[in-house]
């Protein structure tokens, strides 16, 4: 069940997994967009690990129920924004994922040209305004996006996604501020994957409840399982609705859980292997999913197998595709950026 802020001014009404019918064709479009997300992000580990991806990069592996959820809810026009663990968001959103490695590995048919590199990826045309490599940045950008929203005068609204680690810089709540004085049609998403880098939210934050962090501005939040597809999605149906009504911004708390360290780099030796595996074990996304849909549908452990089978070819192909495409050339190194003279 999701948990709600009491707010004086709004409440949103409880949300209660289990009292609306999926369709098969629902089902497995959820299952294929996980895998589809869990599968590309090994690929990009492995690349990663070969050193065909240099610099930073942050893997979305554990939390795909979250993003999945959100753009089952989501109609085309709204907007999307991101930290730097970005690459699950852009598979989500719909982009071809040759062109998402090709700019993980730095090559000119990559998404922001092979100059953006893993954090910082864009694909506007579907409406995702980035991968941004500062902590917290993408709340006062997603303010700004859903600003322009109510100003154009469209019902469109933005989905501005940030982790419990950015959750309590400042510039989040100067955001909260104008959003709710403004309402301003936004989602703050916070992907609660209960480590900020190596650090416990339980040792960073006074109050873990961090739904409830909009309450001062009378901004009415929502605790939800991020680990249940079904249960982000009813969720996500509920607040979506709200904030398109025009009664301003909601925040949404998603517990979730990240497999890996904070980045490649990171060997994660701040929470023991047996915490992670029993999170593998008892919570997966991917894994409740496939259980629901053995058991309450038609379809056959070798159907879900096969999709497995085709995505994996898929991923391998985008991979071949990165490596083979050319790097930009040198021209490029002063295009697209910003001049004074």
């Amino acid at each position: 069940m999701a948990k709600a802020a009491q707010n004086p001014k709004e409440a949103l009404k409880a949300v209660d997994s289990g009292k609306r019918t999926y369709s098969k064709k629902e089902l497995l479009q959820y299952y294929r967009d996980m895998l589809m997300v869990r599968r590309f992000e090994e690929k990009a580990g492995q690349l990663y690990g070969m050193g065909l991806i240099g610099g930073f990069c942050h893997l979305y592996i554990g939390q795909e129920a979250v993003v999945t959820g959100m753009k089952a809810a989501t109609r085309p026009g709204d907007a999307v924004i991101t930290t730097y663990r970005d690459h699950g968001h852009l598979v989500a959103c719909g982009m071809d994922p040759k062109e998402i490695m090709a700019e993980l590995t730095g090559r000119a048919a990559g998404c922001s040209k092979g100059k953006g590199g893993s954090m910082h990826m864009f694909d506007t045309k579907n409406k995702f305004y980035g991968g941004h490599g500062i902590v917290g940045a993408s709340v006062p950008l997603g303010a700004g996006l859903a600003f322009a929203q109510k100003y154009r005068g469209t019902d469109d609204i933005t989905l501005s996604y940030f982790g419990d680690g950015a959750v309590n810089q400042g510039q989040v709540y100067e955001s909260f501020n104008m959003a709710a004085l403004w309402k301003l049609p936004v989602i703050f998403i916070i992907e609660n994957n209960e480590y900020a880098m190596g650090t416990s939210v339980k040792r960073s934050s006074s109050t873990t409840e961090l739904y409830r962090r909009g309450e001062a501005f009378g901004i009415t939040g929502v605790q939800v399982d991020g680990m249940d597809v079904l249960k982000v999605k009813e969720a996500a149906d509920e607040v979506v609705a709200y904030v398109r009504s025009g009664k301003g911004p909601m925040v949404m708390e998603m517990k979730t859980y990240r497999y890996r360290g904070h980045s490649m780099s990171d060997p994660a030796k701040y929470r023991s292997k047996e915490e992670v595996e029993n999170v593998k074990e008892h919570r997966d996304a991917i894994n409740g999913l496939r259980d629901y849909i053995l058991k309450e549908t038609n379809v056959k452990d070798d159907e879900l197998k096969a999709m497995d089978k085709e995505i994996k070819d898929l991923m391998n192909e985008a991979a071949e595709f990165a490596k083979e495409t050319p790097e930009p050339d040198v021209s490029e190194l002063f295009t697209d950026i910003y001049t004074q003279e």
